[in-house]
C-alpha cells in the first residue's frame, strides 16, 4: 500500500479523475497553477504528480503547450486488474478526505447540522436495486453534506473536484463484489460526529470504510 504523502494524494485524485473520464483523450489539463489551487497542494506536488502520471501512460507533455490526457486506462496491466487498483486509490483517497472532515465536523457540529445530515439519511435510504443513478445522488448528497459540516473551503472545494470519482466509488459498492455501507454505517458516522470527539468521528470513518478496502485488496491479490 502506498503511503498517503500529498504526491500520492495528487496521483491518485488526478489519475481517478482521468478514468472517471473528467477529461477526453487529447483533452489539455487545467495549468499547475489551476490544480495546485484545486487539490491545495504546492506546484511542485503537482509537477511530480503528473510526471507519475505520464511515466504510466495517462498523460503526454507537449513542450511549450501543457499536458495532455493520453490513455484513460492502464495499458501495462490487465484492464480488470488496472480498474481494481484505481478503485482501491479512489477509496484510499476518499477515506483520508471522509476522516478529516469527520473529525473537523465533530468539532464544528451543531444541532441544526446534526438535524441535516439525518434527513440527508433519512431520504437516502437503502437501494432496492431501483434508480440507480438518483441513489447515488443521494448518497453523494450525504457525504458532500458531511464534507460541508468539516467548515473547511478547500476541502469542499476537493470533494466537489473529486465528485465523479466518489459517484464511482458510490456505484462500485452497489454491485456483488464490493460490500455497499448500510444505513447503520452511515448513522455511527453522525452519532460519532454529534458527540465532539474527533477521535470518535475519526474512527466511525475508518469501520465504514475498513470492509470495502478489505474486499478490495482481496480482489487485487487473487
Amino acid at each position: 500500500m502506498q503511503p498517503l504523502t500529498k504526491t500520492n494524494l495528487a496521483i491518485a485524485a488526478i489519475r481517478s479523475e482521468i478514468v472517471a473520464k473528467r477529461w477526453d483523450i487529447g483533452e489539455k489539463l487545467p495549468n499547475e497553477a489551476t490544480l495546485s489551487a484545486m487539490l491545495s497542494v504546492s506546484r511542485g506536488t503537482i509537477r511530480e504528480a503528473v510526471r507519475v502520471l505520464v511515466s504510466q501512460g495517462f498523460l503526454e507533455t507537449r513542450q511549450g503547450s501543457g499536458t495532455y490526457v493520453l490513455s484513460t486506462t492502464d495499458t501495462t496491466t490487465p484492464l480488470s486488474m488496472a480498474r481494481r487498483a484505481s478503485l482501491r486509490d479512489q477509496f484510499e483517497a476518499r477515506c483520508a478526505l471522509d476522516v478529516e472532515a469527520a473529525r473537523l465536523a465533530a468539532l464544528r457540529q451543531t444541532p441544526a447540522i446534526i438535524a441535516e445530515l439525518r434527513r440527508l439519511l433519512e431520504r437516502r435510504g437503502n437501494f432496492d436495486g431501483g434508480d440507480k443513478a438518483a441513489f447515488i445522488a443521494r448518497d453523494l448528497a450525504f457525504h458532500k453534506a458531511v464534507i460541508a459540516a468539516s467548515g473547511n473551503r478547500a476541502m469542499i472545494d476537493i470533494y466537489d473536484f473529486f465528485a465523479a470519482s466518489i459517484a464511482e466509488t458510490i456505484e462500485a459498492t452497489l454491485g456483488a463484489d464490493i460490500p455497499e455501507p448500510d444505513m447503520q454505517a452511515h448513522a455511527d458516522i453522525i452519532d460519532a460526529i454529534e458527540t465532539g470527539e474527533p477521535a470518535k468521528a475519526d474512527a466511525a470513518v475508518r469501520r465504514f470504510m475498513a470492509p470495502i478496502l478489505s474486499a478490495l485488496d482481496r480482489k487485487i491479490l487473487s
